[in-house]
């Protein structure tokens, strides 16, 4: 392995060429406490930055083995790391000048959720480190600047290295607490499963957001308060005793004024699928890790699904036991989404009115006279949400604003008012009396029977190289095929649809051969990420530092809304 001086020299052997020359920088150099890599170098000052990573031997680093001993522990700590990291090279960015991204230095930048990334892995069995990053090779025009390059790489890093990277220069007991907070939340998810919960939300919890674009807690929010009758107490391995509402398994219908937090208490319901940070509020609302938010989705592309427990008899006599359509309506596309979540094993399904086709949740009475069931396709929610619970074993929680029919079937109702949830359940359901529904339940239904095999895509085989670009958190596209998850609402992240978008690239070139069931590849994949994490998928001399881990059901989602989709 090369040293830190040979890296310099070549540096100033190099100054001022032509901006290709920087490429013989490619390697491996050893730094005081660290080793740097030189991963990839861009092709000229305004392409892509440049691949640089930093490993740390686990000695050096030295973080005590129980803070990263378990998974939840291990990703916590990475992402508490990551964050000091983040902190400390943006006192330095673009303080190196030049051409184009000169000078950039850039590395994930973390939301509320605590996520597995790329761009901070710590080793299990012996605690070393390797943070990925992005360097902007500096250049005056398209001519090496390596002077700015030697600012970068021998006085910012080494400055930002030690503060954020080795225990001994942290505050080891901001280390402490985001262990000690891990094994809470994992303890919490835990009591949800040996107590059939569908979730937990602790008492004191801040549920609204700054803004509709940020994800900081509200100032001055009220804080979140259960009704004494689904108040639990867990005793958290660090924490103690904590109380706060436990939400049965079965149908908990949340009921309320505009502007009450309905939509609020479901929103964190949502992103309690995943850990979040101290301080955002959040911290201790859980919910079933499988759980999936239903929605109406106008114009989705649908690729056999097996709709019929929902749609059936269309005038066409159009199958819909292998459902297929590029531009889906309203009612067929939330039909299909609640399929393929089943599909994907969720045990909870979350659903807002305000998102929902109404037709496909409700027919009230008067319009069940007027036009009776015979002449129309559509078996509404309503009338199946019973079954799917008592013979699947997946609850529902459902926001309603404007239609009281829900309270007939639900378990559980909640009406929340100026932000605090009370339990009604006894009195909605006394008042739903003078309210019968016509028709309860719908004729049984078996479930889905879909079996989807995916062949190759003809793209792929005659492609040696495969585009792949990343437009945000809402879609990427794949050899100019556009996957959007606008509506895939708990994705949080970029780094997630970044990775989705390589996840679907190893299916296509390594799963998808005509025989396999989609049920069967996606918990394969799954479980190889589990063991593997991300870099088991990558295909090229380097792994992407912007790659985070997204969960089974968003990658069902990922290949439920790709056209290109060869079945």
């Amino acid at each position: 392995m090369k040293q830190a001086n040979d890296l310099k020299q070549l540096l100033r052997q190099i100054d001022h060429k032509s901006y290709p020359a920087y490429k013989d920088t490619r390697g491996s150099y050893r730094f005081p406490g660290y080793i740097l890599n030189i991963d990839h170098v861009q092709g000229d000052p305004f392409a892509s930055p440049s691949k640089v990573s930093i490993a740390v031997s686990g000695q050096e680093a030295g973080f005590p083995a129980d803070t990263y001993d378990q998974p939840h522990k291990r990703i916590a700590l990475q992402d508490h790391i990551l964050r000091l990291f983040s902190r400390a090279l943006g006192q330095y960015s673009f303080k190196a000048r030049g051409s184009g991204k000169s000078g950039l230095i850039g590395v994930s930048r973390c939301g509320q959720e605590i996520l597995e990334r790329t761009a901070c892995q710590m080793d299990p069995k012996n605690g070393s480190l390797l943070v990925r990053m992005e360097v902007g090779f500096p250049a005056d025009g398209r001519r090496i600047n390596s002077g700015e390059l030697i600012k970068i790489l021998f006085d910012f890093l080494p400055e930002c290295i030690p503060q954020s990277l080795y225990y001994k220069k942290l505050d080891a007991r901001k280390v402490q607490k985001v262990k000690e907070l891990s094994e809470d939340q994992y303890y919490i998810r835990q009591q949800i499963k040996a107590r059939k919960l569908t979730a937990f939300v602790a008492n004191g919890t801040i549920l609204p957001r700054e803004s509709g674009v940020s994800a900081r807690p509200m100032k001055n929010a009220v804080p979140f308060r259960s009704p004494s009758s689904l108040e639990i107490t867990l005793d958290l391995p660090n924490h103690g005793p904590l109380t706060g509402m436990g939400i049965p398994q079965g149908i908990t219908l949340i009921v309320g004024g505009g502007y009450h937090g309905k939509s609020t208490l479901l929103k964190a319901l949502e992103l309690g699928v995943y850990d979040h940070i101290a301080g955002d509020g959040r911290e201790y609302v859980a919910t079933d890790d499988t759980a999936v938010k239903i929605r109406a989705e106008d114009g989705r592309s649908i690729k056999k699904a097996d709709i019929s427990m929902f749609i059936n008899n269309l005038p066409n006599d159009r199958d819909t036991r292998a459902f297929s359509t590029e531009d889906a309506s309203g009612s067929t596309s939330q039909a299909a989404n609640v399929i393929e979540a089943m599909e994907a094993d969720t045990r909870l399904f979350l659903i807002d009115e305000d998102t929902c086709a109404t037709n496909f949740m409700v027919r009230d009475d008067l319009m069940q006279r007027v036009v009776h069931r015979d002449q129309e396709p559509i078996t509404p929610f309503i009338e199946r949400v019973r079954q799917i619970y008592q013979e699947q074993g997946i609850s529902s929680v459902i926001v309603a604003g404007s239609s009281g029919s829900y309270f007939h079937v639900a378990d559980t109702i909640l009406q929340m008012n100026q932000y605090k949830p009370m339990d009604i359940t006894e009195l909605a359901k006394q008042e739903a009396k003078a309210f019968p529904l016509t028709c309860e339940d719908a004729p049984k239904a078996a479930p889905p029977t879909t079996s989807r095999c995916p062949r190759q895509s003809s793209s792929f085989r005659k492609n040696d190289r495969i585009k792949m670009k990343t437009m945000g958190k809402d879609a990427f596209s794949i050899n100019k095929e556009t996957v959007d998850l606008r509506y895939v609402e708990q994705l949080v992240d970029s780094e997630q649809t970044t990775a989705l978008a390589y996840l679907l690239k190893y299916m296509e070139l390594h799963c998808f051969d005509g025989r396999t069931p989609l049920k069967d590849i996606i918990p394969r994949l799954s479980a190889q990420l589990h063991e593997k994490g991300l870099a088991s998928i990558n295909e090229s001399s380097y792994l992407s530092s912007n790659l985070a881990m997204p969960r089974p059901q968003e990658i069902y989602a990922c290949i439920d809304r790709y056209r290109g989709l060869m079945l």
